[in-house]
C-alpha cells in the first residue's frame, strides 16, 4: 500500500480528500503547514478543528511547528497577483520535504478539492517541487468531491471558514472585491 502525506488546509477539505484516497487504497497522513492563514486566531481555529477531527477519526496528523506569517507577507507584498503560486509553493515545498524525510511514497494537498483554487497552477507547482525533491506529487482533480465534503463537514459540525486563509482572500470575500 502506498503512503501519502497530505498537506491539509482545513478539516472540511480533508474529509472528501481522505475518502478519495481511501478508495484508492492509499495510506494517508495529514500534514498541517499553513503560515498563510491570517489572522493568527483563524490559524489556530482551523488547526484545533483539524486536530479534533483527526483524533476523532483516528487519522495520523503531523503538525509543522511555528507560524511564519511574516515570511509569507514579505514574499507576497507587492506581488499580490502571484500570491497563490507563492502560497502553494511555500506549503507544498514543506510537505514534500517532510514526506521525503519521513519515507512517504507521495505527497499531495487538500487544496485540490476546492473549486476556488487554481488547479493548473497547483499541478505545475506540485510537479516542479516533486522533480526537485525526487518524490512523486499526486495530482487528482478532487473538485467533484467538494459537495460531499461540505455535507460531511456540516454533519460532523466542523468549523468551516469563509475564505481561503490569507488576508487578501479575506478582504476579497468580505468586501466583494475581485483578486487584484
Amino acid at each position: 500500500m502506498a503512503s501519502l502525506l497530505l498537506h491539509t488546509c482545513c478539516a472540511p477539505c480533508a474529509t472528501g480528500c481522505l475518502e478519495h484516497w481511501r478508495q484508492e487504497n492509499i495510506e494517508t497522513t495529514l500534514f498541517w503547514h499553513n503560515p498563510n492563514i491570517h489572522p493568527f486566531t483563524e490559524h489556530q481555529q482551523r488547526l484545533k478543528t483539524l486536530q479534533d477531527y483527526a483524533q476523532k477519526m483516528a487519522i495520523p496528523l503531523i503538525v509543522s511547528e511555528g507560524y511564519d506569517v511574516v515570511d509569507y507577507f514579505r514574499a507576497v507584498v507587492g506581488h499580490e497577483r502571484e500570491r497563490c503560486g507563492y502560497c502553494f509553493r511555500l506549503r507544498l515545498s514543506m510537505t514534500a520535504a517532510v514526506a521525503k524525510l519521513r519515507g512517504f511514497d507521495v505527497f499531495s494537498t487538500t487544496l485540490l478539492i476546492s473549486p476556488y483554487q487554481e488547479q493548473k497552477l497547483l499541478k505545475e507547482v506540485g510537479e516542479d517541487i516533486a522533480q526537485k525533491e525526487s518524490i512523486r506529487f499526486a495530482f487528482e482533480d478532487l473538485r467533484p468531491c467538494y459537495d460531499e465534503s461540505r455535507r460531511v463537514s456540516k454533519e460532523l459540525d466542523l468549523y468551516r471558514q469563509k475564505y481561503c486563509g490569507c488576508i487578501y482572500s479575506e478582504w476579497e470575500r468580505f468586501s466583494k472585491t475581485k483578486k487584484p
